[in-house]
């Protein structure tokens, strides 16, 4: 339990803006990494090289996120249902749109692109840790992460 506790701090806040980056939603986004968490303590056990926690827990954090999407219709709000309250936070966002129009690119990124692009800017992981956690090739991923960060970026740019 000690040793579980001591890898699973050092990669929480990875983990929460990971979720949250991916669900949109921070409610969705603490039970996905709640449901993570779960999981991998459960599995702790079986997980031979503790070095590795950091992308072990991640990929499974993405497994829980990828499940939530599919089922969690995520519909916009209807502006008749922003509080008073939401209203002052959406207005001390600073660049609300440019955030909103990084979020609309990323989601339409390819799965695979998301999660490459996810887990390089937001959880700080190699292009080697990303290849080991999908099993591809480190040039691959280099690759993907490049056309990923490009088709973005054209995008942004119209």
């Amino acid at each position: 339990m000690e040793e579980f506790m001591r890898c699973y701090e050092k990669v929480y806040p990875q983990m929460y803006r990971t979720a949250w980056f991916y669900l949109q939603n921070r409610q969705e986004a603490e039970d996905a990494v709640q449901d993570a968490v779960l999981t991998a303590y459960e599995k702790f056990y079986q997980l031979r090289e503790k070095e590795k926690f950091g992308p072990w827990i991640m990929r499974i954090l993405a497994n829980k996120c990828k499940k939530r999407m599919q089922t969690w219709f995520r519909g916009e709000e209807d502006i008749e249902d922003i509080s008073p309250t939401q209203e002052k936070v959406l207005a001390k966002e600073t660049d609300f749109a440019m955030a909103s129009a990084v979020r609309q690119v990323f989601e339409e990124l390819e799965e695979e692109e998301r999660f490459i692009v996810a887990f390089s800017v937001l959880g700080g992981y190699t292009g080697e840790e990303i290849a080991e956690m999908l099993n591809k090739n480190h040039s691959t991923i280099r690759s993907k992460y490049r056309r990923a960060l490009q088709k973005m970026r054209k995008k942004l740019e119209v």
